[in-house]
């Protein structure tokens, strides 16, 4: 009897599901969400990510979709490029007054309409909108329950370009770092995998590139190109934020090519760039996330202290920046720097804040203190 408890037992011993250790990712993200600021500032940048996305059905004069003439458009995709707007609002002659024309072209049209109706990019008039007076201008534009950030000087409602300019300030960031990302982490992955005279070489094209300076080669190419655009920026700005990303990716590289897990794959077979892209990156990925999410703080910085300067993109621009600038050429209209600049702030302290907790989730040292 002993001897077939003792079996039975050994039995469901074995039966017993083995629990899997949580992965490093899993255990990254279950010590960040005990960050509060950090959580706070994550919900912050999808909040942001939200209004960047849904900006043309938030504040415009555009309907968000309508029937015209027996057919469906959605106008408000103008917004985003003016292309997906359709031909036939310029063939009769609408001039962005949707309100009117829809009713006197087509008395069966019917529109849904954004939340505000205000434009990032003009002024809207007199009774365009059910009989309402139009925007204030100059001085006047304060904050009212018309225009909640107040209007610029030429009448342009404020929470409007904030808005729409929400897509512009999340663009720079995300673009530029995603072309610095994946330069940086290819560059750092060849010179700390291959070493020798390719790490040398490419160490010394860090280098070189760590001596350029962004703004003056921003400004020089703006200066050279005829219609610069703020994609010519983002550009620039991925093109030589890529060096503290690249030295990261090396470093890690370098510790992890003699790692057993790199050396048995290496016995069975496994090319190189599967070695590189497949065992080695997905491990060292957590210390370069970090200078990409302070990387993105600096982009949305550089582009708005640019067209604060008035070298940012041309208009019609709804930049953060370019408002800053406005109320820089009038202090009386303090909302001009108020909102924008808190949107700034915000935005910024955010991404540093998020940084920061990623920094501290996935590395081991700051872990443990």
């Amino acid at each position: 009897m002993e001897q077939k408890s003792d079996t039975d037992q050994k039995t469901a011993e074995k039966q017993k599901p083995v629990k899997k250790s949580p992965s490093f990712w899993a255990e990254t993200w279950q010590r960040f969400k005990h960050r509060k600021m950090a959580m706070i500032a994550l919900f912050y940048i999808g909040f942001l990510c939200l209004v960047a996305v849904f900006a043309p059905a938030i504040a415009g004069t555009k309907p968000i979709v309508c029937e015209y003439k027996g057919h469906i458009y959605f106008p408000a995709m103008g917004y985003f490029r003016r292309e997906w707007e359709n031909p036939i609002f310029y063939k009769d002659r609408f001039r962005n007054r949707y309100p009117k024309n829809l009713k006197e072209k087509d008395p069966d049209s019917w529109a849904i309409w954004p939340l505000v109706y205000q434009d990032p990019y003009r002024r809207v008039y007199d009774n365009e909108w059910k009989d309402l007076p139009g925007n204030p201008t100059q001085d006047n534009g304060a904050p009212s329950l018309r225009n909640w950030f107040g209007t610029d000087q030429r009448g342009v409602d404020v929470f409007a370009q904030m808005v729409h300019g929400t897509t512009i300030a999340l663009s720079v960031g995300f673009v530029s770092m995603g072309i610095a990302g994946v330069i940086g982490i290819i560059v750092g992955a060849l010179a700390g995998f291959y070493g020798k005279w390719i790490d040398m070489g490419l160490s010394r094209l860090i280098e070189v590139v760590m001596c350029i300076p962004t703004l003056i080669l921003i400004l020089a190419i703006i200066a050279i190109i005829d219609n610069p655009t703020i994609w010519h920026m983002m550009a620039i700005i991925g093109c030589t934020g890529w060096t503290g990303i690249a030295r990261l990716a090396r470093a890690e590289f370098m510790k992890l090519r003699e790692s057993d897990f790199v050396l048995a794959a290496k016995t069975t077979g496994v090319g190189q760039f599967r070695i590189i892209f497949r065992y080695i990156l997905p491990n060292s990925l957590a210390p370069v996330l970090v200078p990409i999410t302070f990387g993105i703080a600096a982009a949305i910085l550089i582009e708005s202290g640019l067209s604060f300067l008035g070298f940012g993109a041309p208009p019609p621009n709804p930049s953060w920046g370019t408002l800053l600038n406005l109320g820089r050429q009038n202090l009386n209209m303090w909302w001009l720097i108020f909102f924008p600049g808190m949107a700034i702030f915000m935005a910024v302290l955010a991404y540093n804040l998020i940084g920061e907790g990623l920094q501290e989730a996935s590395d081991p040292r700051l872990r443990d203190a």
